[in-house]
């Protein structure tokens, strides 16, 4: 009994390791794709604007 339940348990115990695996690439992508979006110039010039019209 004590042997099925080892087994049952080492099963699930590399599920977890992947699915964390997959959540880091995911932010890793996602980090990616906005730094390239937010160091674009159309959008660094946008948010230049918005902080000069909101120290006026």
């Amino acid at each position: 009994m004590a042997f099925r339940r080892l087994r049952t348990e080492a099963a699930d115990a590399g599920m977890t390791t992947v699915e964390y695996a997959v959540g880091t690439l995911a932010a890793a992508a996602m980090a990616g794709a906005l730094l390239v979006i937010l160091t674009s110039k159309t959008v660094q010039d946008a948010l230049i604007g918005v902080i000069t019209r909101a120290l006026k």
